[in-house]
């Protein structure tokens, strides 16, 4: 355990190698604090069950090493889910091109640090603040900042990354030093659509027709969608998804990061299955996890070759979802310029990175800095050009 000074409070910063180290209320009370927007990822629970199911840990590049911030009390103020890495992969935020020029001039990319949800291209917090003492939660943040570049400065890594976080954390670490990359998703946004087709009202001609045909070539298969939640969901469920898991990532992957387990342990409650069924068969399905003001698409899979059902089962009808419970918006994973003409708009996500090195930490800023302005540029064509709104 080390103390980090952080303008009047003083912290005390440990490591653990376990969700099981630390009592899951107190985690949860950081992760998602009373009053703020819920955050499925970042919960004790499904942190853990990447754990007990080996989907981390075990071998598979992913060492726990999560950080705790205390305060003189031994108080928990905050935490962060952190991994030591081996390698890149399950990250969707790239830097294999700074590992190979690192290691090309002689140095030692891996380990690394990474703060970051195995696994998941879906924005949230990351630096996990109390909200309920007298300690600022930007205090906490900073403290968490200063503890990650600790750990990184004492564990001998190359670096520490932080993924998929919060643009005010990112603002934040930023001030301190970290370097700020933007990256770039596709996110639904709910403008108190009253329906599906009220949504569609807001699309050009052109693109409204497209979707409406687009639906009825997926309703034309005779299959039966259904959003399953919480207990509606069985074991018998979670079979097939995983079936087409599987099958998807032998596809486009060659290996699956999740194993069977962790679906059976991940909370039900969190979770929207949109299943495809041909009769009684499960024949396709799209895994959703629930916040409290968004649905994050995450995993599709299918098993047999079905046109246009991934649109609806993914995209379609996770905004039906949005629309009848009032959530914000649907987040559908990394990538796929597809995703704007119907209904997803680009938008800026963020990681921050401090890189121990100079030598690689100046060029990889250089990069970062340029990367910024293509990707800027990226989300004006992309809505200058193809939106599919009538107007923003």
């Amino acid at each position: 355990m080390t103390s980090v000074q952080n303008e009047a409070p003083v912290f005390h910063l440990s490591t653990i190698q376990s969700l099981g180290e630390i009592d899951s209320a107190e985690w949860d009370r950081c992760a998602n604090p009373v009053g703020q927007p819920t955050n499925p990822f970042v919960k004790h629970r499904f942190l853990k069950a990447l754990e007990e199911s080996r989907s981390v840990g075990h071998e598979t590049g992913w060492q726990p090493l999560h950080l705790t911030l205390r305060d003189t009390t031994d108080r928990i103020l905050g935490v962060a889910p952190l991994y030591a890495k081996t390698h890149s992969y399950g990250e969707y935020i790239f830097d294999w091109a700074w590992a190979d020029a690192y290691e090309r001039a002689g140095g030692r990319y891996f380990p690394k640090l990474l703060c970051a949800v195995p696994f998941t291209p879906a924005s949230g917090p990351r630096l996990l603040a109390r909200t309920d003492t007298e300690v600022s939660v930007d205090h906490i943040r900073h403290g968490l900042i200063q503890g990650l570049i600790q750990v990184g400065e004492q564990t001998g890594t190359s670096g520490v990354h932080v993924n998929f976080t919060t643009k005010v954390e990112a603002e934040r670490a930023q001030s301190i030093g970290m370097m700020k990359r933007l990256g770039l998703q596709f996110h639904w946004h709910n403008h108190r659509y009253g329906s599906f087709d009220d949504f569609l009202s807001a699309f050009s001609s052109r693109k409204r027709k497209a979707v409406k045909k687009e639906r009825r070539e997926a309703q034309a298969l005779g299959l039966t969608i259904r959003a399953l939640q919480g207990k509606e969901i069985t074991e018998a469920h979670w079979d097939s998804f995983f079936r087409f898991y599987i099958n998807t990532s032998d596809r486009k992957w060659g290996s699956a990061y999740l194993t069977r387990d962790f679906f059976s342990l991940i909370d039900p409650n969190d979770v929207v299955l949109v299943m495809a069924f041909e009769g009684q068969r499960p024949v396709a399905g799209a895994l959703n996890l629930l916040g409290s003001d968004c649905l994050y698409g995450r995993n599709w899979g299918c098993e047999d070759s079905f046109k246009m059902l991934h649109f609806e089962t993914c995209y379609y009808q996770a905004i039906e979802f949005a629309i009848a419970n009032k959530l914000e918006r649907v987040e559908a994973g990394a990538q796929g310029h597809h995703k704007l003409q119907r209904g997803y708009l680009p938008s800026e996500t963020y990681s921050v990175h401090w890189i121990k090195d100079p030598s690689l930490d100046q060029p990889v800023r250089r990069f970062v800095a340029s990367e910024a302005e293509q990707v800027q540029a990226e989300i004006k064509h992309l809505i200058d050009t193809e939106n599919p709104y009538k107007s923003i």
